[in-house]
């Protein structure tokens, strides 16, 4: 039932982030036509990510894919509060349980919680963990795009 229930919330977590992809963003050249892919995020091994940025030292990060104006991570961490001015972040927690700032309050997470994240919205500062979680952040998130809250 888990699975199922995970599943389900995957599939809309994607239909969420092609939805919001949609919206009017400046053209841009077009982007190769993606391969079809396959992959178990829970057996992906955190340690052979990508190491992790100076601002997000306890947040490893997987690019999964760039889909038009929409790109798709695997996340293994926590992250310290902040916003992102020009991306619309959806998160979907796969594990670890606690809680993470989203606007002026904090929400409970645990496997299966779904995340929207309006641009300019603080969220973050996560208690528990350490979390598993899928992102889709549209348009593509740009390394100036981090803002941190104290």
């Amino acid at each position: 039932m888990k699975k199922l229930r995970l599943l389900a919330l995957l599939v809309f977590s994607f239909g969420a982030g092609a939805f919001v992809s949609r919206i009017a963003q400046p053209a841009t050249a077009a982007a190769p036509t993606p391969a079809a892919t396959s992959l178990d995020l829970l057996g992906l091994d955190p340690t052979t990510f990508p190491a992790a940025n100076a601002a997000l030292p306890d947040l490893r990060t997987k690019l999964l894919a760039t889909v038009d104006s929409t790109s798709f991570y695997y996340q293994v961490g926590v992250a310290p509060k902040h916003t992102h001015a020009a991306t619309t972040e959806v998160q979907l927690f796969l594990d670890g349980n606690g809680t993470e700032w989203l606007g002026d309050k904090q929400v409970t997470i645990s496997p299966g919680t779904f995340v929207l994240i309006p641009p300019g919205t603080a969220h973050g500062g996560f208690t528990g963990g350490p979390f598993k979680f899928y992102t889709v952040k549209t348009p593509p998130q740009q390394p100036s795009d981090f803002q941190a809250v104290p």
